[in-house]
């Protein structure tokens, strides 16, 4: 009789940690609209845990502090349209890398994978070769500590020189100290997750990004660049 309780209760305990191993691995699948599909991005190896707490900022997303990024959907058929693209900068001589770095497709924090640039308001410029309509953009501009860069500012044009039909799809420049108008956006501390851009459809050949230092030091870098978009039609 008691062996008979014990097979019971046993069977009984085998379904309840069934159960329970099934609720832990049950995740809200979030499906995504028709004709679209989700961003899948390839990561590089994180440098860093923890969350910084030496980062000195009064326009910093708190709220994305340790929290994973949630999914991002874009159309179906959207690519890099950045990747292997002509990249030129406001800086002709870098002091560390090159320029083309930023769209090589090494978005690892290791020498020989960033370029740096001089002090101040700098900018690249990737050129599309032809327009696109533009999804969104990822950026990593230097990931290996944690830290913040100001005056992020990414616009969008066919104009090569930035005079024209401008559209400016991220501004985290608060105070205006970049000269190119306030922005709305928070900064952001690096990590290999890189900062996922809404772009929301924005159309153009050229996409330039431009940076004003950072809480480390006052140069800009740049690891990699990758634009996600598709052909106007």
């Amino acid at each position: 009789m008691r062996s008979k309780l014990a097979g019971i209760l046993g069977a009984f305990a085998l379904m309840a940690g069934t159960v329970g191993v099934c609720a832990e691995e049950e995740k809200p699948v979030v499906q995504p609209p028709p004709g679209m599909i989700e961003l899948k991005l390839a990561l590089p190896k994180p440098m860093f845990q923890g969350t910084p707490t030496n980062i000195v900022s009064d326009n910093l997303d708190r709220e994305s502090i340790g929290k994973a990024r949630p999914p991002y959907f874009v159309p179906e058929g959207t690519t890099n349209v950045a990747r292997d693209k002509k990249v030129t900068s406001s800086d002709k001589y870098p002091i560390i890398g090159e320029i083309d770095y930023l769209t090589d497709g090494d978005k690892q924090a290791m020498d020989g994978s960033f370029v740096e640039l001089a002090p101040g308001l700098q900018w690249v410029q990737v050129d599309l070769e032809a327009p696109k309509v533009v999804h969104a953009l990822v950026i990593w501009h230097y990931h290996s500590d944690p830290r913040v860069y100001r005056d992020v500012i990414i616009q969008i044009s066919d104009d090569v020189e930035f005079k024209e039909g401008v559209t400016t799809v991220f501004n985290n420049d608060h105070d205006n100290s970049a000269g190119l108008g306030l922005g709305k956006g928070k900064e952001w501390i690096e990590t290999n997750e890189g900062r996922l851009i809404e772009a929301k459809g924005a159309k153009g050949r050229y996409v330039r990004l431009y940076s004003r230092g950072n809480t480390s030091n006052d140069m800009n870098h740049y690891t990699e660049v990758e634009i996600y978009g598709s052909a106007v039609e």
